[in-house]
Formats: structure tokens, C-alpha cells, sequence
């Protein structure tokens, strides 16, 4: 079982834990990202939705990818080793921020409590092929229907995608 880096609510390296022990009981704190890639200038989000045979929150759409770091693997190439291992391409990718969030599985076989570093692409298209075993579903959605939808059906998406929106949102609106 692969392990993920323990954190402080600061997003410092703590220790090390096999992740079924991070993602159990109350759940340790632990690093990840979340990849939002756009095109369109920024108008159009490449979401995907998490595979049946995903632990944790299968089912539900979320951001482009996301992750852990491996403990021996710097985020830049995690990040760049899960987009293209999930949807089949790569692309360059900026950080945009990190948020700290707690949340328990729909079906209860588990709990994400995550200190998430968001980073955000921007490609013109992408050959997006993805990975059947993590992901069900994709498309390409205008933000403005994905705000709509969001508020509609909360429920369809996954507990830390808004939060990790806003950041990607505003890091684009900030670098435009």
C-alpha cells in the first residue's frame, strides 16, 4: 500500500503513514494537489468523473485530477506524473495556492482530511485519453454553466472541488 506525507495545518512534512491509515478513523492530515486545467482563456474547466472503483467519492465529477505525492517525489512531478497517469496528457502547470479540508465519504469508506495544493493549466486543446480505472467520465464545461450546475447539484461533485475552484479562479483572474 502506498504511503502519503503527514503534514501540519501549515503544509509542513511531518512523517510518513500508508494511506488506507490516512483515509480511516478520524483520518490524518495529509498532503495532495488538485489540477485545474482551463482553455478558452480561462472559460472552460476539463473535468472528470471519479471512477466506480475509486475508495472515496467514486462517482462524483471534481477537478481535471488529483492526487498524493509520492514520499520521495518533489509536487512538480507529481502533479505532472497524475495528470498524464488520469486523463492522458500533460501540460504546464502553475501553483496557485493550498487550502486545508475534512471531508467524510458519501458512503462512508473513509475521509480525505487533505492541506491540497491547487495548480492550474492552460492548454489551446488536449488529447485527453483517459485512465478507465480512475476515471468514468470527462468534459469540458463553460465556467458559467459549471457555477450554475455547482449550485444546482452540489452533491454531483466532490467536497474540496469548489474550494480548490475559487483558488484556481482567482490565481487566473490575478495572472490574466
Amino acid at each position: 500500500m502506498p504511503s502519503v506525507i503527514l503534514t501540519n495545518e501549515k503544509g509542513e512534512r511531518l512523517d510518513l503513514a500508508e494511506s488506507l491509515d490516512a483515509h480511516t478513523g478520524a483520518g490524518l492530515l495529509h498532503k495532495a494537489f488538485s489540477v485545474y486545467v482551463f482553455r478558452s482563456r480561462g472559460e472552460e474547466l476539463l473535468l472528470q468523473k471519479r471512477a466506480e472503483g475509486k475508495r472515496l467519492f467514486s462517482n462524483l465529477w471534481t477537478n481535471t485530477c488529483c492526487s498524493h505525492p509520492l514520499p520521495e517525489e518533489d509536487a512538480k512531478n507529481a502533479d505532472m506524473r497524475r495528470l498524464q497517469e488520469e486523463m492522458g496528457f500533460s501540460c504546464p502547470l502553475k501553483k496557485a495556492g493550498s487550502f486545508l479540508y475534512r471531508a467524510e465519504d458519501p458512503k462512508g469508506h473513509g475521509i480525505e482530511y487533505e492541506y491540497d495544493t491547487v495548480l492550474v493549466g492552460i492548454v489551446d486543446d488536449a488529447d485527453v485519453v483517459p485512465n478507465l480505472a480512475e476515471v468514468s467520465d470527462w468534459r469540458w464545461i463553460h465556467t458559467d454553466d459549471l457555477t450554475e450546475e455547482l449550485e444546482r447539484t452540489p452533491d454531483l461533485f466532490t467536497p474540496w472541488f469548489a474550494q480548490g475552484l475559487g483558488i484556481a479562479q482567482e490565481y487566473l483572474r490575478s495572472h490574466a
